[in-house]
């Protein structure tokens, strides 16, 4: 594993990981290839962007030339770039397609050609669908329900296929929803601290009861690197955090950590597919690679939103241009209440 390529590694989970790993003795470089659009931005890496074992290369995953190019000087690969936002998947679907299909098949087709020693492309548990109970596992079938998903289900099973095909060393993690520091405001958890922050209201989707599992960014790039160390050829590792929390729960934390009322909130009719609730369970990983997640809900969300209050130069031009971009679809506010 002396040479390292990520790519999204200027994101939000990327930037996470580029810089636990360059802090292990065994990498001797890693190269970032990050095509910088609205989600991804050098300031993440903080620090490490100076780091004398990190190359950085702005540039696109289906720039197959370029892929080429950069694949020989390396020995693993550690894919995150990705289109990642639901809401955005509906009104630009293409685009989902292109990067979490074509891109990762032009990546292993560069990965094969090169003889690269171990490939991890990182998913989502949102390509098992929802859930009413029960949790998945890695070998429960795939029923995305919104064209993100989708897209990131298609580019799981051409990964797969490549190992099975081809015998591509890549395994596939699937995590539950990442949160932390440097995340896009788009995202629910930094999109109703940073509304808070500026005291404006916060919306809630229906009655507030979707369930997630929500899992620090910091567990789940420990669990990336020991896939990316340990994980077996060709198999799936999920990625959990242990904590379950409905939206109207994770709300109320979020108003008690800015002390905070109701009275901030307020109920839009739900997002168009929008799934009830995601569940799987991540025992393969906890018992094969002794993966354990570390950080406390509560307290990670309490950290959290004291880093968006620390960076309001960080947050607030995103904000600007998160206002500006078309919604998922219409819709009317009522008040929340208690």
């Amino acid at each position: 594993m002396e040479h390292l390529l990520v790519t999204g590694g200027a994101g939000f989970i990327g930037s996470h990981f580029v810089k636990r790993i360059l802090a292990a003795e065994d990498v001797a470089s890693v190269t970032v290839l990050d095509a910088l659009t609205y989600a991804g931005h050098i300031e993440n890496l903080g620090t490490a962007f100076l780091s004398p074992k990190l190359t950085f290369v702005q540039g696109n995953i289906l720039d197959a030339e370029l892929v080429d190019t950069l694949m020989p000087r390396h020995t693993a690969v550690v894919h995150f770039a990705a289109e990642s936002h639901v809401d955005r998947s509906f009104f630009a679907a293409g685009a989902f397609l292109a990067t979490n299909v074509h891109g990762t098949q032009i990546l292993l087709d560069a990965a094969m050609r090169h003889d690269v020693q171990r490939f991890v492309h990182v998913s989502t548990d949102e390509v098992y669908g929802p859930l009413l109970e029960g949790a998945a596992t890695e070998e429960d079938p795939l029923r995305p329900s919104v064209p993100y998903a989708a897209s990131k289900a298609a580019g799981d099973l051409v990964a797969l296929s490549y190992f099975r095909t081809y015998g591509v060393p890549v395994c596939v993690t699937r995590s539950s929803n990442n949160y932390g520091p440097y995340q896009h405001p788009e995202k629910i958890i930094p999109l109703f601290v940073t509304r808070l922050l500026s005291g404006e209201p916060v919306t809630l989707h229906g009655r507030g009861e979707h369930v997630r599992n929500w899992l620090h960014v910091e567990d789940n790039c420990q669990g990336v690197e020991l896939v990316l160390r340990g994980g077996v050829p060709g198999e799936v590792y999920n990625i959990g955090g242990g904590t379950d929390r409905t939206n109207r729960e994770l709300t109320d934390s979020l108003l008690r950590v800015f002390g905070a009322t109701w009275d901030s909130v307020t109920y839009v009719p739900d997002r168009q597919a929008n799934d009830i609730r995601y569940s799987m369970v991540w025992d393969k990983i906890a018992n094969s690679l002794e993966y354990r997640p570390v950080h406390d809900f509560e307290e990670g969300l309490a950290e959290t939103a004291h880093w968006y209050r620390r960076n309001p130069d960080r947050w607030a031009p995103l904000m600007r241009n998160l206002k500006a971009a078309p919604p998922a679809r219409p819709a009317a506010a009522v008040p929340a209440g208690r």
